[in-house]
């Protein structure tokens, strides 16, 4: 098992070149959103004031820089918020999403400064797009005249060279809570943008009521493209072969787990945000939220971007489970130390310039070695908790289903400890999915005692954890009262776990050794979404482990690569060996097989041509509706390693955790500490 660990990683170069060499170039997304802000500023001439959506800062980081928005004539940036504002500038410049308080603050702003006899020119850009309802109130405000409108389309936005995001925080809670399907609008118009750079979705599959609409939306001429789309030439097929769409509700429990991999870990423990984690030296303060954040400008707050574009050694670490990132960090000090050595064998002038043409490079991978070991010293004392350990006995008890009731009481137990309101939430809500509900005397008692451990503010969030159509919370047996809508919701798990291998016995030491499974992520548990996704593109990787099968083939493949060994994988043909399964989980299945607009349909010859297997990389992407997890991307990328010809774009509203989930719902905000702004 140790052999095929070091051979399925270091034997994938030749191939994975090749085919990296076929992967789509998501920079252009950056270049795209670059430009449209700079055209967006450039459209208003002169020396500019920037008040900016805080909610948008980071994404805005990830696509530019203060030093361009300088160059563009921006003076100077504040954060939007009330109270009076002061600008040295005539152009005053709004960036921010069309939500209601955002626009009464602008509103009044304009009012004061009228007041105040100050004569300013007034520009919004709404991210993505415009819109109806931001022009009335306005207009009722009563400066709908002094305000020129426009938008600023800031849609897909890369956050690893596999992983692309319109970094939406709230969409999960726009959708299941709120009721607001705006984002799955500005997904169609997203996804439908990435049609026409990369060529059309031949096929859309996908899981869920949500994800339906989407795909609708896709299949029909949206109205802000129909006056353009029609005098557009076709869309021609490109490298992608199929879009997934699966809508978060679909696979609710993959969210509430704790993540065990070291991005994963990370993202639970510390918290990444557009791409940063807090710098290691400053840990973040376990105060309560209410306390304000300090600027965003202040040196104490210091970001570090783990991104692999300059991080030479996190591409190597993220994926890995915990348990392993101590002896990795140990053999690439190890390698660096060796490296460093070999400037003491340098004995002529070529070899020393060797070692100088090197050292550049030595010097940034030994920095990053030193954060990501702090980075390990900080996450290794909270996974030896007592809390941390107990929480993920219950997870793994509740996956079993092993002594529901005797989790309900270690639940109640950690409220008692004291334990953080985001685990415990998780842990309630992990059991009555994976349970298909709680008795309803212990349910309300948990509820209780939330409400008098955390304060009664958290009320409405669990109001809307047991309210259609998110509905996590349920009393089992369901009242006779309950409508149907809700009961057909009631997650099949215990039925689905046999037929999806949702759960591996593995042992520690193999777990060490290999990424035997996409379970590693979870150290034994598969997540939902991905089997789904494997379903379509990967369908024996749900019957069997594709990672054992190259293992007993190695003894016949000696001679051969990694990458040649590894089976090209099959066409792209829906649900298809996995309909009854689909049909037990609630949410809409759907396949749409899409044509271009213009072209005649295709021949029997043609289609059989597309079903062959080609030799060629294609490239399948998997939109996640809602958000998905740091652990769900590390699985995909796993599945990606496991066949040659198909590796895979994962696009999503946004990357969220359990806590964040929670925190969203519950409306738990961060203040900013100064209004002066910063990227």
């Amino acid at each position: 098992m140790a052999a095929l660990s070091s051979s399925v990683s270091e034997g994938q170069t030749s191939g994975q070149e090749r085919e990296d060499e076929n992967s789509l170039d998501v920079e252009l997304l950056k270049e795209i959103g670059k430009k449209a802000l700079v055209d967006a500023l450039n459209s208003v001439n002169g020396a500019k004031t920037l008040v900016l959506d805080n909610t948008l800062a980071g994404s805005l980081g990830l696509v530019t820089d203060v030093s361009l928005l300088k160059h563009h004539g921006v003076d100077k940036m504040y954060w939007l918020e009330s109270g009076p504002l002061t600008s040295t500038t005539t152009n005053i410049v709004y960036l921010c999403r069309p939500l209601i308080k955002y626009v009464k603050i602008i509103a009044d702003q304009i009012k004061r400064h009228a007041k105040e006899s100050l004569k300013h020119n007034y520009t919004l850009f709404l991210v993505p797009r415009t819109s109806t309802l931001v022009s009335r109130i306005l207009e009722e405000e009563g400066v709908l005249g002094d305000v020129t409108i426009s938008s600023y389309n800031l849609q897909f936005i890369p956050v690893a060279e596999d992983v692309i995001s319109l970094e939406n925080d709230n969409a999960f809670k726009e959708i299941w809570v709120d009721g607001d399907e705006t984002v799955i609008y500005n997904s169609a118009l997203a996804l439908a943008s990435l049609q026409k750079l990369y060529g059309q979705f031949p096929r859309i599959i996908g899981k869920g009521d949500y994800a339906a609409k989407l795909a609708t939306l896709l299949t029909r001429p949206l109205p802000s493209q129909s006056a353009s789309s029609s005098n557009d030439a076709p869309i021609p097929p490109g490298q992608i072969d199929s879009l997934i769409i699966l809508d978060r509700h679909v696979d609710m429990i993959t969210p509430f787990l704790t993540q065990l991999t070291y991005e994963g870990l990370i993202d639970d423990i510390i918290g990444i945000k557009n791409c940063a984690a807090q710098n290691p030296s400053n840990p973040p303060a376990t105060s309560s939220s209410a306390t304000p954040v300090t600027s965003i400008n202040n040196e104490k707050t210091k970001k570090h971007h783990l991104t692999s574009a300059t991080d030479p050694l996190f591409a190597e670490l993220r994926d890995l489970n915990f348990s392993a990132i101590g002896r990795r960090l140990n053999k690439i000090a190890h390698r660096l130390d060796e490296d460093y050595k070999a400037r003491l064998q340098a004995k002529t002038v070529a070899q020393l310039r060797d070692f100088v043409g090197k050292l550049g490079g030595l010097q940034t991978e030994h920095q990053a070695l030193g954060l990501h070991t702090a980075l390990s010293e900080m996450l290794v004392p909270h996974t030896q908790t007592q809390t941390f350990n107990k929480s993920l006995e219950i997870q793994q008890n509740l996956l079993a289903s092993y002594e529901v009731s005797a989790q309900i009481t270690a639940i109640e137990d950690l409220i008692a400890q004291g334990a953080d309101m985001q685990l415990v939430v998780r842990l309630f809500c992990l059991a009555s999915i994976t349970a298909g509900g709680i008795k309803n005397k212990p349910m309300e008692s948990i509820k209780r005692e939330i409400l008098q451990a955390y304060g009664y503010n958290y009320l409405p969030l669990l109001l809307a954890l047991a309210a259609p159509p998110l509905a996590v919370l349920l009393p089992n047996p369901l009242p006779p009262s309950t409508p149907q809508f809700v009961t057909a919701a009631k997650y099949p798990f215990t039925t689905i776990r046999k037929p999806l291998r949702l759960l591996i016995d593995d042992t520690a030491d193999a777990l060490d050794e290999l990424e035997n499974d996409i379970s590693y992520v979870y150290s034994g548990y598969a997540p939902i979404s991905v089997r789904l996704v494997q379903c379509v593109a990967q369908k024996s990787g749900v019957l069997s482990n594709p990672a054992e099968k190259a293992l007993v083939d190695d003894v016949d493949g000696k001679g051969k690569s990694a990458s040649e060994r590894r089976v090209h994988a099959h066409p792209i043909v829906g649900w298809k060996g996995f309909e009854d399964l689909l049909a037990t989980i609630p949410g809409e299945t759907f396949d749409i097989v899409q044509k271009a607009r213009g072209a005649p349909l295709p021949s029997a010859s043609s289609v059989a041509s597309l079903l062959r297997p080609h030799e060629q990389t294609t490239t399948t992407v998997v939109f996640f509706l809602g958000g998905c997890t740091y652990t769900e991307i590390a699985a995909l990328r796993w599945v990606s390693r496991q066949n040659r010809g198909r590796k895979f774009l994962i696009a999503t509203t946004g990357i969220v955790s359990g806590s964040s989930l929670v925190e969203s719902i519950a409306g738990v905000g961060k203040t900013v500490g100064s209004k002066e702004a910063g990227i």
